[in-house]
């Protein structure tokens, strides 16, 4: 197994947390930079981060995603220059490639590959089109981490997790080749009796009421030193160190959580959306404010980047209440295989072997196959895009003028037609032409933060010993995680038991209830960015340790690897006024989506207020839609 360097062990305890052992480790914020604490993102200019070492990210696994664990320094940087101008006097020297296109696409996630591919579908043989993407590998939010332990290979999301049929878009998985009845998943290894585990990172987490083999945990807040742990707790709520009406409010939320009208009048919705999620809550499940902060937060924020108080009621309570009979899957690295199956749609070189689930799972990406300049879509990695603009009077213009970074330089280049399918916090500052309508659009979105970690094990026998696969906690850090069956096609063993090596990950999203959602926002950056590699790993083994050492566990022998992945803008949070306006105003998303501006649209998944990966493919069809009528 690969290792970088430990760092020095200078605090009390390091060598039983196991910061003395040999694993996938590196810090990646020198003492300087933290002394600067929650001031980092307003005090330091991105021309003052760089260089500094060690890395930003820390260990970032093996394979192809090397070095692209969630958003990485040198993306992050080059984000914030963008964001400050930095690019704006010096776009006027940059090299000219001589390129023409008749479609450039920013942004290379879901979005972004699924409109090159109804490019490829619907343009002319000659018609030609190029994808930039800031990152080293394609993919955006769904990219996944990679580990070897014990001679496995294991797979494991970075933040895109799961997929559910029937879904709107089951033809265009289809036309990707994903046939979802391939699917198989590990099947039970270990002592009798089999325990069901989940097919995503966090099924069980959200499933109302979650099964008999998930747990709650309570710890000091709640009385109990050393914590306790409740299994099955939807059936033994009464034994739950809660009030009566704490305990109250979990059965009353269980019983009407599901039960929200999916059908409401124009009026209604109209009402909901100018109240937020939380005292929407109150009304339809009559349970408490301090009960919503509690369990809904944590359990919406992971979903929906922010809890209930922050986002609009009509929004939020047209997501839930209708999962009805839904069919979960997953692939081994989360939903990593949906932009891998594109890429070998588009350019079938870009991945070796033949186009099935295995060979596109395990399979290495060859790179040098993306940006020939024989194919009629080429992908340019490593390539942020620093201006967009038309030349000339948009609404005359024949051409879109593009300029971009790579490798330290900056490069231009001229399309017929654009789509931004990149999030809408950068968009806005790329488009240097944006008219006023749009801008303030886009000043109505709402971002926060979020990190996924990912933590490779040896074995989970002590889950396993405690009669549990995963769950909940209340207090310190993260919210729960979950030992998950992997599909067969993308793992070394065919069976998993509690001997098995398996990655946990712990999904952690970064809110706080009762502020302002955009402040929320920006903490929540602040926080992820000022927080070293060594301390979040520091809050994961002790975390780990509360709760399961009483179990077995010993994180100097148990824990094989870890992996931060660092989203800054990981959802959009929907606050009142969304959906339908506000003050006067349109919805934000409506004015970005009516149609292109001059020569560009937009496509990111943000526009419709929900990061899935469904919305993502359903904007990129509509904005190709829109520039195809452009290019005749």
């Amino acid at each position: 197994m690969r290792v970088g360097p430990t760092g020095v062990c200078n605090q009390r305890g390091d060598s039983a947390l196991g910061f003395n052992t040999r694993i996938c480790r590196r810090d990646f914020l020198n003492a300087a930079l933290l002394a600067s604490g929650n001031t980092l993102l307003s005090s330091l200019a991105p021309s003052q981060l760089l260089g500094q070492q060690p890395s930003w990210g820390g260990y970032s696994g093996v394979g192809d995603y090397r070095g692209a664990n969630g958003n990485t320094e040198d993306v992050m940087l080059g984000g914030h220059a963008v964001r400050d101008g930095a690019f704006r006097t010096r776009a006027s020297t940059a090299a000219d490639t001589g390129e023409v296109y008749d479609l450039v696409i920013v942004g290379g996630g879901i979005s972004g590959l699924a409109a090159a591919l109804f490019f490829k579908d619907e343009a002319k043989p000659n018609q030609t089109c190029l994808v930039l993407e800031n990152h080293s590998i394609f993919g955006g939010e769904a990219r996944r981490n990679e580990f070897v332990v014990d001679g496995q290979r294991l797979m494991a999301p970075q933040g895109s997790n799961w997929f559910a049929i029937p879904s709107s878009v089951e033809q265009f998985y289809e036309r990707i080749g994903v046939n979802w009845r391939e699917f198989k998943y590990q099947e039970w290894g270990g002592p009798p009796p089999a325990m069901p585990l989940s097919r995503s990172s966090y099924h069980h987490a959200r499933q109302l009421p979650s099964p008999a083999n998930f747990g709650f945990y309570f710890g000091a807040n709640f009385g109990r030193q050393p914590g306790m742990w409740l299994i099955d707790p939807w059936n033994h709520l009464e034994h739950a160190p809660l009030s009566a009406q704490m305990r109250s409010d979990f059965a009353r939320f269980l019983t009407e959580y599901n039960r929200a009208p999916i059908h409401k009048s124009e009026a209604e919705l109209r009402r909901l959306d100018s109240i937020t999620a939380e005292d929407a809550l109150i009304e339809h499940c009559g349970v408490s404010r301090e009960f919503i902060r509690l369990f809904v937060a944590p359990h919406e924020a992971a979903a929906r980047g922010l809890g209930p108080d922050a986002l609009s009621g009509a929004w939020y309570l047209r997501m839930i209440g209708r999962a009805g009979e839904i069919e979960r899957h997953s692939f081994p690295d989360g939903n990593t295989g949906f932009p891998r199956h594109i890429v070998k749609t588009l350019i079938p070189e870009a991945i070796a072997g033949p186009h099935t689930l295995e060979a596109v799972c395990r399979n290495r990406v060859t790179f040098a196959a993306l940006d020939r300049p024989e194919n009629q879509v080429r992908i340019r990695l490593q390539s942020t895009a620093i201006g967009v603009e038309h030349e000339g009077e948009p609404g005359k213009s024949d051409f879109v003028r593009v300029a971009y970074t790579r490798n330290g330089k900056i490069y231009r280049l001229r399309a017929r037609s654009v789509i931004m399918a990149g999030g809408g916090w950068i968009t806005k500052h790329v488009v240097r032409d944006l008219p006023p309508t749009h801008r303030d659009a886009y000043d109505q979105f709402h971002y926060s933060a979020h990190l996924v970690a990912n933590v490779a094990l040896r074995n989970w026998r002590f889950l396993h010993k405690l009669g549990l696969s995963g769950g909940r906690w209340f207090e310190g850090f993260g919210y729960w995680t979950e030992v998950r069956t992997t599909a067969t096609f993308g793992s070394d063993s065919k069976a998993i038991g509690p001997d098995s090596p398996t990655v946990l990950t712990l999904v952690v999203p970064l809110f706080y209830p009762g502020l302002p959602t955009a402040e929320q926002g920006s903490k929540g950056r602040r926080e992820l960015i000022s927080t070293s590699f060594r301390e979040y790993e520091r809050r994961i083994r002790e975390q780990m340790v509360d709760m399961f050492s009483s179990s077995g566990f010993d994180p100097r022998a148990d824990i094989a690897g870890i992996i931060l992945n660092r989203w800054g803008h990981a959802y959009v949070n929907p606050q009142p006024g969304f959906m339908f306006g506000k003050d006067g105003k349109p919805a934000p998303g409506e004015v970005l989506r009516k149609g292109p501006f001059g020569r560009i649209a937009f496509a990111h998944t943000d526009l419709s207020g929900s990061m899935g990966h469904q919305m993502a493919i359903q904007e990129a069809q509509r904005a190709l839609t829109q520039v195809l009528k452009l290019l005749g």
